[in-house]
């Protein structure tokens, strides 16, 4: 078989009868996909630090209530303001927790590509307990929905809470909002949101993508 020659951005393959047929390279294709700032390390670290404020000013010493990060995203927004409120704030004794919500999302076994599994790290009950949900990005709500129903495997809290980094109002299947949000965007179904960290991505940006 001939391989494919390339010339100014494009795959040549070659037909049965000879005949060239244009498709485009992989870095053509990239180069179709557009991606600007929507938060650099600095406003984010700037963020970090007033959600955690604002979570200090609602429960004080944190003695009834739990931090739980959403697996995968949410667990590095939810470290990140745990070693805050620790560090900076000198908070002790917050109880943190770790949720995968697999085994609990409506679209669960409807796919063709089956879903990979997180781990949940949670010893602790919750029941009576002022709960706050942690994630990178508020979408559809139905992660959310999701949680709300995993987290009964662990009691019967008091009160749910939800902190966003990212706020997409305008893509809610679900009556679900954020009491806690970094930021509010407005991006259409075409767009994703998409946060890095520097412990995973090594630096710490907000882009919003689109085609």
């Amino acid at each position: 078989m001939e391989k494919p020659l390339q010339m100014q951005g494009l795959f040549l393959f070659p037909t049965f009868f000879k005949i060239y047929v244009l498709l485009p390279s992989p870095e053509a294709v990239v180069k179709h996909m557009s991606q600007r700032v929507l938060l650099n390390s600095k406003e984010i670290n700037i963020i970090l630090h007033r959600l955690a404020c604002q979570l200090l000013e609602t429960h004080l010493d944190f003695s009834e209530t739990v931090l739980i990060g959403l697996q995968p995203r949410g667990i590095f927004l939810a470290e990140r303001l745990l070693k805050i409120l620790k560090e900076e704030y000198k908070v002790k004794n917050i109880a943190m927790g770790l949720l995968d919500i697999t085994f609990y999302r409506d679209d669960f076994g409807r796919g063709e590509k089956p879903l990979q599994a997180n781990t949940t790290k949670i010893d602790f009950l919750v029941e009576d307990k002022s709960v706050v949900f942690i994630d990178d990005v508020l979408y559809t709500g139905r992660s959310i929905r999701a949680a709300l129903t995993a987290i009964q495997s662990f009691g019967r809290p008091k009160n749910v809470e939800l902190l966003t980094l990212i706020d997409r109002r305008f893509s809610r299947h679900l009556p679900i909002q954020p009491n806690y949000r970094g930021r509010q965007v407005d991006a259409i179904n075409e767009e994703r949101v998409k946060v890095m960290w520097a412990e995973n991505e090594g630096e710490d940006v907000v882009y919003l993508v689109s085609k």
